[in-house]
C-alpha cells in the first residue's frame, strides 16, 4: 500500500536550508500555517472528489468504533480526519468543534493513515458521521432542506 501526503509548503524538510548548513530540521522548516492534502491509497477510487471532516482526538475512538462504515481515517496528536465525498457540507452545519476541510486540505501536523477501509471506497458516509458528531458534541442536527411543494 502506497500513501503520499501532498504538502503545500514551499520547501521539503530534507532540502538544504538557506544558510547552506545541510538538511533543514523538519520541525523548523514547516511553517505554522503549512497545509497538506490528505492522500488516498492508490488502491482506492476517489471519483466523488474528497473533503475531510476533522474532530479533536478526544472524539476519535468513539466515532471510529460507533460508525457502521469507516473510510480512510487519518490522525495526528490533536485531530482525527475522515474522508467524505466532496460537497458533504452542502446544507449542513457541522457542529463545533468539528472542522470541515474542502479538498481534504488540513493543517500540516503530519497526519498518518490509521484506518484503511475494507472495500474500494475511501469515504465514510457523511450523514452517519454528521449525526454521531452532533450526538457527541451535544448539538442538535440542523440542515436546511429545499422546500417541497405538492399539487393534487
Amino acid at each position: 500500500m502506497e500513501l503520499r501526503l501532498e504538502r503545500d509548503d514551499r520547501r521539503a524538510a530534507d532540502t538544504p536550508s538557506r544558510g547552506g548548513r545541510g538538511p533543514a530540521d523538519s520541525a523548523r522548516s514547516r511553517r505554522p500555517d503549512a497545509t497538506t492534502r490528505l492522500a488516498v491509497p492508490a488502491d482506492l477510487h476517489t471519483g466523488l472528489g474528497r473533503d475531510a471532516v476533522g474532530v479533536p482526538a478526544r472524539f476519535g475512538f468513539k466515532i471510529l468504533s460507533r460508525l457502521p462504515v469507516n473510510g480512510c481515517v487519518y490522525a495526528d496528536a490533536d485531530w482525527w480526519w475522515w474522508l467524505v465525498p466532496a460537497g458533504s457540507d452542502l446544507d449542513l452545519t457541522w457542529p463545533l468543534p468539528a472542522c470541515y476541510a474542502p479538498g481534504a486540505v488540513i493543517p500540516d501536523r503530519r497526519p498518518r493513515l490509521i484506518h484503511h477501509p475494507d472495500g474500494t471506497s475511501p469515504y465514510t458516509p457523511p450523514i452517519p458521521l454528521y449525526l454521531l458528531t452532533c450526538q457527541l458534541t451535544g448539538i442538535a442536527p440542523a440542515w436546511s432542506a429545499p422546500s417541497v411543494r405538492s399539487a393534487l
